[in-house]
């Protein structure tokens, strides 16, 4: 018997170093049969092992290992704590510090909430300092969005639903719903692809949904739309995103409803009307200042603006992206905050608009850092799949996401057990919550309202330290009206509300 499997094992290779011979789509398996495949599988392996046995804890990306770790020990409830001091060179150029104050401030033990609302605005909505950023069902399998829904109303704080429509799994569990409407209009589109005001109003009249958002761009991929590939539009999916079954569906990179800033602004306002007077905001990567500016103009002249927006940074991404986009176009979520909240401070219109920040926020420094960059909340995306069983694999378009969060197969989606993971969504919020309110009380500051540019520093080189407040500009209430400073002065003229293009 063994004789017969050595003898079938040795015409299995025989046979595969002839076919490697005489096929003529791999250079490498043509010189060397058999030996090259070993190739292919070291590979295959290669994050794998890169990630557990070769990265530190502290440079591992997009996510190292220490970030990871925090995510994971809060959302089970243990101490996020590590001994003997940090592993960083707190001497390289661009580290940034946080200022402790020499007469810190009791931790308050009631998390603030942020009034999303401006005067056009009926029915204004208390967002937490860290909610569920925008992640689909459809990308998102069945139990993630259960988990995410359910620990978002277990501890009551705001899931946005992401552009794949409103689900079952995010209505099923009755936390607050951030609505997101993309290019395609998905659950608020017409047969040949356009927005649809009855079904929108409809569906935004659900008592879950708390704020509508429309996305003008996201992190990852801003620019560019998206393919979902007819084999995966199934049934579920289908009714959901209000499109036919097993027909590929192209989301476009650009809107039907808006060509120019003007015409924003304008459908911002009839979307709140359509909405019964929710909150009604949009999303971007920010790119080009002068069209941010342009639309700031389109606000003052149409006497009307967004109740927040939601800045995403280019380091932020969930969904699959060229890797040319993930790497060069758009700016990082910090230089974003400082863009759009300067254009609206400078415009005078801060007070009218909240500003969320989405883009690598895991951790309560994180969360500190952003609200000194110009940002009231934040949303967090991939930390909140680490909370409900994420490790990184990076497989989340492949349909093949090892722990269930990433996919449609029903067999892999059974691994995420929504009783459980929905309560770590729940601690990790909580704790992170917590752990930033403990940094702004070390700070000196008791809320949010105390935080300033000056509180945080970063070092230029290893000599030099300076604060984001002499490191950028801050505009004040109205400057730009006024007179635009130097800096700001060529955009600010150049920047016209009937059209985006520099």
């Amino acid at each position: 018997m063994l004789k017969i499997l050595l003898f079938v094992l040795l015409g299995a290779l025989a046979a595969l170093a002839v076919h490697d011979l005489v096929q003529r789509r791999h250079s490498l398996l043509r010189n060397y049969p058999l030996l090259g495949h070993l190739r292919f599988a070291l590979e295959a392996l290669r994050p794998e092992i890169q990630q557990y046995f070769i990265e530190r804890n502290f440079d591992g990306r997009p996510f190292d290992r220490d970030t990871r770790s925090i995510v994971y020990q809060r959302a089970k409830g243990t101490d996020a704590e590590e001994p003997f001091g940090t592993e960083l060179d707190l001497y390289r150029a661009g580290s940034e510090y946080l200022t402790p104050s020499m007469a810190p401030r009791p931790v308050r033990s009631d998390p603030p909430r942020v009034r999303i609302g401006g005067p056009d605005c009926t029915r204004p909505y208390d967002m937490a300092l860290l909610n569920v950023s925008a992640m689909s069902f459809g990308s998102l399998s069945g139990n993630a969005v259960l988990a995410l829904n359910t620990g978002a109303r277990m501890g009551g704080f705001a899931h946005d639903t992401g552009e794949g429509g409103l689900s079952e799994y995010h209505l099923r569990p009755g936390g607050d719903l951030i609505w997101e409407i993309g290019t395609g209009y998905f659950g608020c589109r017409t047969d040949d692809g356009d927005f649809d005001a009855r079904q929108f109003a409809e569906k935004a009249a659900h008592e879950q949904v708390k704020c509508v958002s429309l996305k003008i761009s996201q992190g990852a991929k801003p620019g560019i739309g998206g393919v979902l590939p007819g084999a995966k539009v199934n049934a579920e999916i289908a009714e959901v995103r209000g499109v036919p079954q097993g027909r590929t569906v192209i989301s476009p990179p650009y809107h039907r409803v808006y060509s120019t800033p003007r015409e924003l602004v304008r459908f911002l306002a009839r979307m709140r009307e359509l909405a019964g007077g929710k909150p009604v905001g949009f999303k971007l990567c920010v790119g080009s200042r002068r069209e941010f500016l342009a639309v700031c103009k389109a606000m003052l002249e149409e006497d009307t603006t967004p109740d927040f927006i939601v800045v995403d940074g280019a380091e932020g991404g969930t969904g699959a992206a060229p890797l040319e986009f993930a790497d060069n176009v758009g700016l990082p979520l910090g230089e974003g905050l400082m863009t759009v909240h300067n254009a609206l401070v400078g415009t005078g219109l801060r007070d009218r608009v909240r500003i969320g920040a989405s883009g690598k926020v895991a951790t309560g420094s994180d969360l500190v850092k952003r609200l000194l960059q110009g940002a009231d909340y934040t949303n967090a995306a991939r930390a909140m799949m680490f909370a409900i069983g994420c490790v990184q694999a990076q497989r989340c378009h492949t349909n093949a996401c090892p722990v269930g969060v990433a996919t449609q197969d029903a067999r892999r989606a059974r691994a995420v057990d929504v009783d459980d993971k929905s309560m770590r969504v729940a601690r990790y919020q909580e704790a992170t919550v917590k752990s930033a309110l403990q940094i702004m009380a070390a700070m000196g500051v008791d809320g949010p309202s105390g935080l300033g540019p000056h509180q945080l520093l970063q070092r230029v080189d290893p000599h030099t330290v300076r604060s984001y407040a002499e490191l950028h500009d801050w505009l004040t209430p109205g400057q730009l009206l006024a007179s635009a400073p130097d800096g700001w002065a060529s955009d600010w003229r150049a920047a016209d509300p009937d059209r985006f293009a520099d």
